[in-house]
């Protein structure tokens, strides 16, 4: 049997206060329906299909490189509306599963055991809570068997005393569905056409109601407003700590970290507070990162230390390297063993050698350092012509004085010096020193600029 995932994303979403679709809103980073598709597709053979309503376009430009068969509700009639949209592209041997592009925290073990609980049956996916106000509230005869779902504006005062109460994730047959969703009535508060409905049809024709729950009430939590979305950002933020810690993370605060993507890290890492992960990232064994800093789609080599404020993306720093405060690594830059970045500098495709230190307020951009070189303050290589890039590459052991100026295309040699403040537009040959810079002038009996 095929596994047919409808997974419905129609809805506006007026509480977000907000144009974009409710679905696309983020969470860790990703679209909240992009949780969703990643949870429903590790499913064995899952097909994936989507129904949307509100910014159709907008959802489908979002999630191009996935496979998805679409299906448009141009009315918003309810659940049991939206899911007849994407029956027609379904087998009537298919098993479908349903699930909501607005609940984020969904774990795939959970889907896999609805999968599993709803062969030539309806699996539901209930729990229970304190509160229960606003959810749809499951009826279960003297037997303990599910016989029905009643909507809170529906519900009487017994049946709104209920604390299980329907999250709307269910499973079945796909013959079933195709049965049942035409006979579906809007004849209720809300005039529409409810899903929850066919556990009733499904009690009348014999078939067996399986109810499950998730591994805690978070789990299948919806998001309708800003608030939701936040407390779901923790939550989810909360797990990823603790996933870091099992794993011998030293966090300085748990509630202070942000991973926006999948961070890997190896032995004896350490974290400190605000720091924040994006993308692909690869923390070696020995890795100190500081405060404050972002770090995002890039590999930190084993012992590196990377101090507070400090923004690093797509770059590869190899082992032992000494970043910050206040660098700026961005793509393209590469360090080799040793290498240091130090305060208000910034990096751009480029290779620093191994041993090499680029300390102060500098900038380096497609530009080649060799080993044990030594970049002074204030050091820019001017890559650009307003057109074009080009390329400096300074040899090893080479020193630039500060507040020196590397027009490129240029060639600094190994060993060679530049005296601090030049601005150089030669090749420099290896082990020579070159003065680039206008000679100085004192003027006696100076008068200072005055508003007298």
């Amino acid at each position: 049997m095929t596994l047919a995932v409808v997974t419905l994303a129609a809805g506006k979403g007026s509480r977000m206060k907000s144009d974009l679709p409710k679905v696309l809103h983020r969470l860790a980073g990703k679209p909240l329906l992009g949780h969703v598709l990643d949870a429903a597709e590790q499913l064995d053979g899952a097909t994936q299909h989507v129904v949307i309503g509100h910014g159709a376009e907008l959802v489908r430009e979002m999630f191009t490189d996935r496979p998805l068969t679409w299906a448009v509700q141009m009315e918003q009639k309810g659940t049991g509306h939206a899911v007849a949209q994407a029956l027609p592209d379904i087998s009537d041997d298919a098993l479908v599963l349903v699930l909501y592009g607005d609940v984020p925290l969904i774990r795939t073990e959970t889907l896999a055991g609805m999968v599993a609980a709803a062969e030539n049956a309806l699996a539901l996916l209930t729990v229970t809570l304190d509160d229960p106000t606003g959810y749809g509230r499951i009826v279960r005869n003297d037997k303990n068997e599910v016989q029905a779902i009643v909507e809170q504006k529906d519900a009487s005062d017994e049946q709104r005393q209920i604390c299980e109460v329907n999250t709307g994730i269910m499973a079945m047959p796909a013959r079933y569905l195709k049965r049942w969703l035409p006979a579906l009535s809007s004849d209720n508060a809300q005039g529409e056409y409810y899903l929850t409905d066919v556990i009733a049809m499904a009690v009348a024709d014999g078939v067996a109601v399986n109810a499950l729950q998730p591994s805690s009430a978070t789990e299948v939590e919806g998001v309708n407003d800003r608030r939701q979305l936040a407390a779901l950002e923790r939550e989810f933020q909360s797990q990823q700590a603790d996933s870091l810690m099992v794993q011998g993370v030293a966090l300085a605060d748990p509630a202070r970290i942000d991973v926006r993507g999948t961070l890997t890290v190896g032995r004896n890492v350490s974290i400190d507070v605000g720091c924040v992960f994006e993308g692909d990232v690869i923390l070696d064994d020995d890795v100190q990162i500081g405060a404050y800093n972002v770090i995002r789609n890039s590999k930190l080599g084993k012992g590196v230390q990377v101090e507070s404020f400090c923004h690093i993306e797509e770059a590869v720093v190899a082992q032992a390297c000494n970043l910050g405060p206040y660098a700026r690594l961005r793509p393209g830059a590469e360090l080799a063993d040793g290498a240091r970045v130090g305060n208000f500098c910034e990096v751009k495709k480029s290779l620093i050698g191994k041993g090499s230190k680029v300390n102060h307020l500098t900038y380096i951009g497609d530009a080649v350092i060799g080993e044990g070189a030594n970049i002074g303050a204030g050091t820019i290589t001017c890559n650009y012509d307003g057109v074009n890039k080009f390329r400096t590459e300074i040899g090893d052991g080479a020193f630039i004085g500060s507040n020196s100026s590397l027009v490129a295309p240029v060639t600094v040699g190994d060993g060679a010096t530049v005296a601090a403040g030049s601005t150089i537009t030669k090749d420099v040959g290896a082990d020579e020193l070159a003065v680039a810079r206008g000679k100085q002038r004192n003027i006696a009996g100076w008068k200072k600029p005055s508003d007298q």
